[in-house]
């Protein structure tokens, strides 16, 4: 088993690292130019600097392509690399709207002995596999509410930059589709329940931006030195909705890309008939448990402790911490596990092109919601 790795940005090493953690071999990677390919190949201890995407498709030795390069190639890359017989591990979001993302989920059940797969990463901390595991066991008893956000601060200042503020690379959605899709797909898949309607706000707090010559990394520190072009941006810096659930279940979160001091904070609280469950994405391993009639508890992360699924997926004793690198892990370690065993037919673990779907349909419903202003059915249709 081979992978060829599109994207040598934040994300890319990050997928090309968890892949060697699991003895896959990682035969090469793409960059925007060859200055950028050949870098990255360097600096991973790489074997191929690939040209162009049409090489890593015509490379009989790659069996596997991870896509983790801007949101507008994914949709062509995916779809080619299906044609071409390679699984695909996508970054999130699929594609830059559910028109593109229906056609491969199409395309996913045409080439159904082939693994499709979404990078919804954060799924696979232990301690979100546990609170899975108290909802979905009824431990807690009835979901009643769900809230929470997802907050960052690297875009807080004028000439922090991005392709990801560009709607024409990153999507009508910037906060929302970036990092509010994590948050969505992770509560739906700790509590089974699909959001079916919303009603939702954005802003945009910077409406100008300095642009760079060169676009600075995601996450880089830039600083708040002027510097760059003034270019108006369109897309949002902010978000919230407020959500209904299957079986009456509400929901609130809120998402932002400009709150200072939080570097990338997913936090949320689910709330039951005989108890709620929170957790904080910068304090991975302890999970909040609350109760009424005694002390409430906070668990911290040791396989000896959680259920089995959990435990599976915590590699290291109580006490030693584990993070985001390792959520990457073992979601590859689900996904190559799958492919190893052979039996496409299988019911699939992790986050598919159906998954990466109904994101795309929540996305377009929050923004209907916005421009509308008002409750939107996620059954509406696309926004065009």
């Amino acid at each position: 088993m081979a992978v060829a790795v599109v994207g040598t940005g934040f994300i890319g090493p990050v997928h090309a690292e968890a892949l060697r953690r699991l003895s896959v071999e990682v035969r090469g990677i793409l960059g925007s130019n060859a200055e950028k390919g050949q870098a990255a190949a360097s600096a991973l201890g790489l074997t191929v600097a690939y040209r162009d995407y049409d090489e890593i498709l015509s490379d009989q030795a790659v069996d596997v392509v991870h896509l983790a390069s801007p949101n507008n190639t994914h949709f062509d890359y995916a779809r080619r690399a299906l044609g071409a017989g390679k699984h695909v591990v996508c970054e999130k979001p699929l594609a830059m709207n559910s028109e593109e993302t229906a056609e491969l989920v199409r395309l996913a059940r045409q080439h159904a002995n082939l693994v499709t797969a979404v990078n919804y990463n954060i799924r696979y901390y232990p301690m979100a596999l546990h609170a899975r595991h108290l909802v979905r066991s009824g431990e807690l008893g009835t979901p009643y509410h769900v809230n929470g956000s997802y907050l960052q601060d690297w875009l807080l200042f004028e000439n922090d930059w991005s392709w990801r503020v560009e709607a024409g690379a990153g999507g009508a959605l910037r906060a929302v589709g970036d990092i509010g899709t994590h948050w969505l797909d992770l509560l739906q898949w700790i509590t089974g329940l699909k959001v079916t309607a919303l009603v939702a706000h954005l802003a945009t707090f910077l409406e100008k931006r300095r642009k760079p010559s060169q676009s600075a990394g995601t996450f880089a520190n830039t600083g708040n030195e002027p510097s760059g072009e003034w270019t108006e941006v369109d897309t949002e810096d902010y978000a919230a909705a407020l959500l209904e659930f299957e079986s009456g279940v509400t929901g609130t979160f809120h998402v932002s890309q400009v709150n200072a001091g939080r570097k990338n904070r997913l936090g949320f609280e689910i709330a039951c008939s005989n108890g709620s469950v929170a957790w904080d994405g910068e304090r991975p391993n302890e999970l909040w448990i609350g109760h009424r009639g005694r002390p409430n508890e906070i668990l911290i992360k040791d396989p000896s402790l959680l259920s089995p699924v959990a435990a599976a997926h915590a590699d290291y004793p109580g006490g030693h911490a584990e993070g985001f690198p390792d959520t990457f892990k073992q979601l590859y370690r689900d996904i190559y596990g799958y492919i190893e065993a052979g039996d496409y037919s299988a019911p699939r673990s992790f986050p598919t092109f159906e998954d990466g779907h109904h994101e795309a349909l929540l996305c377009e419903a929050i923004l209907r919601s916005h421009q509308e202003r008002r409750w939107v059915s996620t059954a509406e249709g696309t926004t065009t």
